[in-house]
């Protein structure tokens, strides 16, 4: 199964030398583990567009869908037999970026 495991944060490309080696430590541990799937870190919120085509015209807004302290600030798609093993992973990425993550399941 996979699992959405989202990393939260407060400010953009906020990651010291010391968190991003350790980031590249542990997506290099569960490449060779076979959980990887893909990860990247995303933009800051003022980068964001959110486009409303539910109507006749597409319309286009700048800014972030929602205004909020905290954001969605990069993530990973791991492989797991389980949420058991997903939450464990999910754990030491935490702890690896210093960041908190939330855990969600494909469906």
């Amino acid at each position: 199964m996979q699992y959405f495991v989202s990393v939260i944060d407060d400010k953009s490309n906020s990651a010291t030398p010391e968190e991003m080696a350790a980031i590249d430590a542990f997506n290099d541990r569960i490449q060779a583990e076979g959980h990887w799937v893909f990860a990247g870190g995303l933009g800051a919120p003022s980068t964001a567009t959110v486009i409303d085509n539910r109507g006749g015209e597409a319309l286009f807004t700048d800014g972030p869908f929602v205004e909020t302290k905290e954001f969605l600030a990069g993530f990973w798609v791991m492989e797991a037999p389980d949420l058991d093993v997903a939450l464990k992973l999910a754990a030491e990425g935490s702890k690896a970026c210093n960041r908190r993550v939330e855990v969600r399941p494909f469906l």
